[in-house]
Order: structure tokens, then sequence, then C-alpha cells
């Protein structure tokens, strides 16, 4: 009361007095707000962590457990004997000879290494890059979890990768197959009704017998992993003449291969990879008899007589017959060639590397 008769313009300052007191209370309700706001961030925060972590765990986990069955742990246990050639769906073999079903990761990865190093201290760098990314990053792509494409021994960057190529990428050696067809079917028919050896096997000389769940799967290799077998290439003179006339056909390192092959009535190749994306498979067919069927990659292809089939047999991959017994074998004549976007330094550096024997010999020492 005093002060409001001493203050002759106590209106106007009782009014300023109010809009302070406003101004003040405003700020500490912001200040109070601000603080609530912060503590429900910090459990908001604290929900989506957990959350995050919650998730990574389950990830863990599923990897984990999908990489305790993978087709990495099926090879190693084809290795140590504890499987028919058949894990979890995907088909392995037990054979010591197999570079595919043999080769080690940490151990391959470190041989690649150094015989990349050898080649270049010999040779050179230029035109390696590719080759070095692969070499260097061959963990990674070799352990990673099951997907359509993963070779099992050496995946080669940046190159176009699809199930089937057209016959075009390798037009010459494609038509010189399907020229040399009527001679390629007579000599298999040489080998393949000739009596059974004399090792105690049913099959005929230089056959060999391969792991399948049902049916029957045989091979007459001339060349097994870029090595020739002298009996068997003795016995189809007119094969290795069109093999040498070849001009993408792998012949120096362990991923070339040409064989005849044979497929009975009611024979499964089960799923699983090839060993590498440097090359493209190639079959010729030569008896193809209805209800047989390839399939890459998920895309079912059928084989034609006198025809060539290419695909890249890294992709995961299966083979089947489902005919009768009147309809007789499946029978192609299988070689594997060069990828066509596979530079030709890379090819020399690939053949040393891959050399039949280098990896191995680098292993024992």
């Amino acid at each position: 009361r005093v002060w409001w008769s001493v203050c002759p313009k106590s209106s106007e300052c009782l009014s300023k007095r109010a809009r302070m007191e406003w101004s003040l209370e405003s700020v500490r309700e912001m200040v109070a707000g601000g603080m609530q706001s912060i503590r429900e961030c910090e459990i908001c925060a604290f929900a989506i962590a957990m959350c995050v972590l919650l998730l990574f765990m389950w990830y863990c986990y599923r990897v984990g457990r999908e990489h305790g069955s993978s087709p990495l742990r099926g090879r190693y246990l084809a290795g140590t004997g504890r499987i028919g050639g058949v894990q979890n769906g995907f088909a392995f073999c037990q054979s010591s000879e197999c570079f595919r079903c043999t080769s080690a990761g940490e151990s391959l990865n470190q041989r690649l290494y150094h015989s990349l190093q050898e080649y270049a201290k010999r040779y050179t760098w230029s035109g390696m890059g590719r080759v070095h990314k692969g070499v260097r990053d061959q963990g990674r792509y070799l352990n990673s979890r099951p997907t359509i494409q993963r070779p099992e021994v050496f995946f080669l960057p940046d190159l176009p990768s699809a199930p089937f190529f057209s016959r075009e990428v390798q037009r010459h050696d494609v038509e010189l197959l399907e020229q040399s067809f009527p001679a390629l079917l007579a000599e298999f028919e040489s080998i393949y009704h000739q009596p059974p050896g004399r090792s105690g096997s049913s099959l005929p000389p230089g056959w060999k017998a391969n792991n399948t769940p049902r049916g029957q799967w045989w091979t007459y290799y001339l060349v097994n992993q870029g090595t020739p077998l002298v009996l068997n290439v003795r016995r189809c003179p007119r094969a290795w003449r069109v093999l040498g006339q070849l001009r993408t056909f792998i012949s120096n390192n362990v991923f070339g291969n040409a064989c005849f092959s044979v497929l009975t009535p009611g024979a499964l190749i089960t799923e699983h990879y090839g060993p590498t994306n440097v090359r493209l498979r190639c079959h010729l067919g030569l008896r193809v008899p209805p209800s047989c069927e390839l399939v890459v990659g998920g895309e079912p292809q059928c084989w034609s007589e006198g025809s060539c089939l290419l695909f890249d047999d890294s992709f995961l991959h299966r083979a089947f017959h489902e005919g009768s017994q009147e309809d007789g074998p499946r029978v192609v004549f299988m070689v594997d060639l060069w990828h066509p976007n596979v530079a030709a330094a890379e090819r020399q550096a690939l053949d040393y590397i891959f050399t039949p024997g280098r990896l191995e010999d680098r292993e024992g020492k």
C-alpha cells in the first residue's frame, strides 16, 4: 500500500512486474520441460541401444548356425571321412586328389599369396590388380555365407557373372566342338563298350565312379585338374586332337578338365559349387534322352545332342536324369574354357599360381 501511494506510476510498474513474473515463470517451465525431454530422450536412446544389441546378438546366432552347417563345414567333414558324398544337401567328394574339396582356407590363402609374389618377382605386377585383390580377399570370399554364387577355391573379382553364357562368348571353340560331334560320339562308344578292367571294377578301363545319392555318375578324364591322363589320351586320339585345337581350353592349371561324363537313369548330382569363377564349363551333348536337366543358379536348361551349353559352375548347380532305363544314359563331353573377361596377363599368372602340384608342394615345405 505504501509503495502504491508513493509511486506515481504504480499502474505502469505493476504491469511491468507482471510481465517480468510471467517471463520468469515461462523460463522456468521451459527449463523444466527441457530437462524432462532430456530424461525421456535418454530412456529412448537406452531402449534403442538395447534393441540394436539384441538384433546384433540374434544376427550372430544365425550366422554361427548357418556357418556351422554350411558347405565349408561339409567340405571339412569330407576331408575327415565323416560323410559319404552329401552333407546338408550339398555334394562333396572324399577323394584326396580333388583340389576343390581338399583345399584349406587360411593355409590356401597364404600359399596363394606366396605364389603370386613369386610370379610378380619373376615376371611383373603389371595387369595383376584383380588377381592381387582376389588373393588378398580370399578369406572374405570363401568364408562368406552360402549364396547363389561362391567359388570354393578362388574368386576373381569384377568379372561379369551369370549362370549361363551365350555360345557367342567363345564362338570359335563352341563351333569346333559342335563340328567334332560325330568323332567325339564315336570315340565315346569305343571306350564305353569295352569289357571291365582287371582291377575288379565293373567299369571299363579309365572310367571313374563318382559319389551320388542315387543312380550312377561316371567320368572318363582326358585331362584331370590340369594333368593329362596318358593311358586315357591314347585311347581317344581324336578327342585329344580336338582339345589341342581349342583356343581357350584351360590346359595348364588345376581348374582345367576335359572328360566324357555319363549319368545313368535315375541319377542325381546334388547341388554344389565349382572351384572358381575364372572358367566357363562347356557341355557338348552326345546322348540326351528325355527328362534330363541341368540347373545353375536356379535356372534350368536342357542339353541338346550336338550342341554346346556354357555355364559358370561357381554358381550353385545340380544335374539329374529322371528318365527310364529304356532311355539309356545321358552323355556329354565336358571341357573347361577360360571366362572371356579374364585378360591374357591374368591367365598367365593364374596358370603359374595354380600349376598342378605347386600349391601342394608349398604346403609340404
